[in-house]
């Protein structure tokens, strides 16, 4: 095998199940497949409903009646076959903004599903790629979903959540959340990263608090590598990371949280697994070369020898496999992958547990329904050569871009899945909106009066709860176990356990790490015993209750009656640790483990095969008219709006980005593209610095580092251009529309025309236009709006001539 070559080549895996076989007979479960065999048939809706199914739980116009998605709409999409499906007969819409969405999108759209403007409200869906603030949560109706929950950025900062991880640990014991690498949170724990680093010495990695995709991750050796004037996490290098075929690798997987209160976690049953292009040294000489160290695909994509494969059914092909190719590939070198499953989803279910508290108080706070959010997390986990799994992050809103068949596959699978499980109600917007803007002014008012109230009662005080603690000669059926044949439920209570079964019911590929049989005698002691709420990390929770509920063993024992008894015959104080294996005591436990991995290692069949095609392709005639018009417009004086042109150059920069990844060896382009970021980031409002690569590096491994530095400036340039459109006049959208559709087919050779017709005027220059002269001059043109055209009284611009 030659040195940066792909692990493996062939898929080998000929004889194993796939994710939508009903038969399962695997040597390990022949004897219990019967005991189990429903569960394992609840695969996907695309098996288990028929192909004309696209609504559940009612007739349309039923208040009950839930959406079905299905990734094969994307396969056979016309204007018949959308125009039929129930959410365009009832004017269903979704709502997008700072985020990537183009399969999301499409696949939204092929059930009939039609975008909205950004300042519509309304929708029935919004996904959004940031936090949303307090009043768009408070503002949502009963039918409407936003992808996130409040103050979700205290799972996905990494600063915050590995001070919540270690509070908790702190809290029960360090053994019980050793799952993350020891992090420092620079500046202010610079002695403290100083001093551990005497004693263990490095290295370390730097990873901002605040970023995602790789965006200034790099390791070093000792802290006064570390920089100090900006927050950023160090954390301990896993120094012994699991290789295959010698390339280390890390896995994405998919966690879905439809409820805080009472918690309710997703897992989905199929991952990613990413692998560095070059392999792995041991000797740690060569910290320098992230293509080496760092698995995000991100960063790898660029380099010559990384190895994509174009056939959407090989899982183990090339730098990017599935999860469970990784499993079986494991499991077949004699490894223990059902342990490794299980310490995945007590790593999950523990890391969310440590922040959920300030969750839960703000969702107490700001939503108005218990339905009206829900969240899907990226998390990044490393195995060590011990089969450990660390966890390396958890991200807000996990990239869902398409560069690969597999990625298509995968993850248009997951999220059809996704907005199934997640049960999006076939309402009219537009009706249910008129419905309940009368009722919305009295809800506001009570809900303010309500919360003015709320702030005087608190878990950490006694008032208010005397009433409702147990007595101490009372039996556990007189407090404990919440039954109907011993509690007459509330109608919230009915809604919210009829919530979660239906849930499960549409659970599709997703897989259901909490609750589950074994949860609350493995998590039971990090929940408040009054509230049922994730325990606070400090005595000072400002958790609002309303009346003392624990939800969440309510909702355990109506899920589980038959362990609801042997639960609370454990004394609490005396509970002992399942966090290293599965309990496997009791047979139940036993077979559902059995059924959970495998389903996490059949191979995967759902999902659409092909790589998605351009929104409504242009011919290439059509892209040379619109060329010649837009041109001839520019050359009769006719200026191009600053959202034209900074779109135009970023395609033109994304031309670039092919040019120098496609061709390694040609150094004098990578210098080229090299300074013109180390002029171009000034221009930026988000702090962005760029590091030269190494110039002990490869050619080829400097190109993949310079092309993912140019991939993040063009990252961050979008984001800005963005922003920027929400300030411009609706008039020039019909222009910019048009605009859109010759940048989706233009080459290079017609946006350097267009860029240079652009900047003649002001640089004077006639020759013909070439990338060279453009990336030197553009950024020294002070007439020019593509680098700074927002506000440019701001205080971070920065003047040209200080560039010069």
């Amino acid at each position: 095998m030659e040195q940066n070559q792909a692990p493996i080549k062939e898929p080998t895996e000929s004889k194993t199940t796939s994710k939508s076989d009903t038969d399962l007979s695997s040597p390990a479960t022949t004897d219990t497949s019967t005991t189990i065999k429903s569960d394992r048939d609840a695969l996907t809706h695309e098996d288990l409903l028929s192909p004309d199914t696209w609504i559940i739980g009612g007739p349309l116009g039923s208040k009950n009646a839930i959406l079905i998605f299905r990734s094969s709409a994307l396969a056979n999409a016309t204007d018949i076959t959308i125009q039929s499906k129930p959410a365009y007969k009832l004017h269903i819409t979704y709502k997008v903004l700072q985020a990537e969405t183009k399969l999301l999108a499409k696949l939204l759209e092929c059930h009939g599903i039609t975008e909205v403007i950004p300042t519509s409200s309304d929708f029935n869906i919004l996904w959004t790629g940031s936090h949303p603030k307090p009043g768009t949560f408070r503002c949502l109706a009963s039918h409407q979903k936003v992808n996130h929950f409040p103050r979700s950025y205290e799972l996905t900062r990494k600063d915050r959540l590995y001070k919540n991880i270690e509070k908790m640990q702190h809290m029960k014991g360090y053994k019980h959340f050793d799952f993350i690498p020891q992090t420092f949170v620079m500046p202010s724990e610079y002695k403290d990263l100083c001093s551990t680093h005497h004693r263990t010495k490095g290295p370390w990695i730097v990873k901002p608090v605040a970023s995602s995709r790789g965006r200034g991750i790099y390791i070093v050796e000792t802290p006064n590598q570390v920089p100090l004037e900006e927050p950023v996490v160090v954390a301990k290098y896993v120094a012994k990371p699991l290789l295959v075929e010698g390339h280390k690798c890390d896995l994405r997987l998919y966690v879905a949280v439809t409820c805080f209160d009472p918690l309710i976690i997703y897992i989905y049953e199929e991952g990613m697994v990413r692998f560095a292009t070059v392999k792995y040294d041991t000797s740690h000489k060569t910290l320098w070369n992230p293509c080496m160290h760092l698995c995000n695909y991100s960063i790898n994509k660029y380099h010559s020898d990384y190895v994509k494969s174009d056939d959407p059914s090989a899982e183990n092909v090339g730098h990017k496999w599935t999860l469970s190719a990784l499993l079986r590939h494991l499991k077949a070198m004699g490894n223990d992958t059902a342990n490794l499953m299980s310490q995945i989803e007590d790593l999950v279910v523990k890391s969310i547990l440590s922040s959920g508290n300030s969750i839960v108080t703000a969702c107490k706070m700001f939503v108005p329904s218990i339905n009206n959010c829900f969240e899907l997390y990226g998390f990044d986990i490393l195995v060590d050569d011990t089969l450990k799994p660390w966890l390396l992050e958890i991200n807000l809103s996990p990239s869902l871009g398409c560069d690969s068949p597999l990625d298509v596959r995968l993850k248009s699978a997951m999220l059809a899945d996704l907005l199934t499980l997640i049960g999006i109600p076939a309402i009219d917007p537009m009706l249910r909106m008129s419905v309940t803007t009368l009722s919305s002014k009295n809800s506001r008012t009570n809900n303010s009066l309500r919360m003015k109230l709320n702030a005087y009662h608190r878990v950490h005080s006694a008032d208010g709860l005397s009433n409702t603690l147990p007595k101490k000669n009372s039996s556990p059926s007189q407090h404990g176990r919440l039954t109907t044949s011993t509690l007459n439920l509330s109608q919230e209570e009915q809604r919210i356990i009829k919530m979660a079964k239906a849930q499960f019911d549409r659970r599709g590929g997703f897989v259901r790490i909490f609750p589950t049989v074994d949860s609350w005698s493995k998590y039971g002691q990090y929940l408040d015993p009054i509230t049922g709420v994730p325990m606070a990390c400090s005595i000072t929770s400002n958790y609002n209750i309303q009346i003392p509920h624990n939800m969440n063993l309510l909702l355990f024992n109506h899920l589980f009656p038959e362990m609801a008894s042997s639960t609370l015959k454990l004394d609490r104080g005396h509970l002992k640790s399942l966090d290293k294996t599965r309990d496997l005591s009791l047979d139940s436990k036993g077979l559902i483990a059995l059924q959970r991995q495998d389903r996490y290692e059949r191979k995967l069949t759902q999902g659409h095969k092909t790589l998605l095609p351009p929104h409504k392709p242009l011919h290439e005639s059509e892209s040379a008219e619109l060329k010649k018009q837009i041109c001839d417009m520019v050359k009769n004086g006719q200026k191009l709006t600053p959202i034209e042109i900074r779109k135009a150059f970023s395609q033109y920069l994304n031309c670039i980005l092919k040019r120098i990844a496609n061709s390694p060896t040609e150094e004098g382009h990578v210098e080229i593209v090299l300074k013109f970021l180390q002029r171009a980031s000034n221009y930026l409002k988000s702090p962005f610095a760029i590091k030269p690569p190494s110039q002990k590096l490869s050619m080829k491994d400097r190109t993949a580092i310079v092309a993912k530095q140019l991939n993040d400036f063009i990252y961050l340039y979008n984001r800005e251009t963005e922003l920027f459109c929400h300030l411009t006049k609706h008039s020039e959208v019909p222009r910019i529309i048009a605009f859109t559709n010759f940048l989706e087919t233009a080459r290079e050779s017609d946006l350097e025309e267009l860029l240079h017709l652009h900047t003649v005027p002001i640089n004077g220059n006639q020759r013909s236009p070439n990338f060279q002269s453009l990336l030197k001059c553009l950024p020294n043109l002070s007439g020019s709006c593509l680098l700074s055209p927002i506000n440019r009284s701001n205080r971070n611009s920065i003047k040209v001539s200080q560039l010069s």
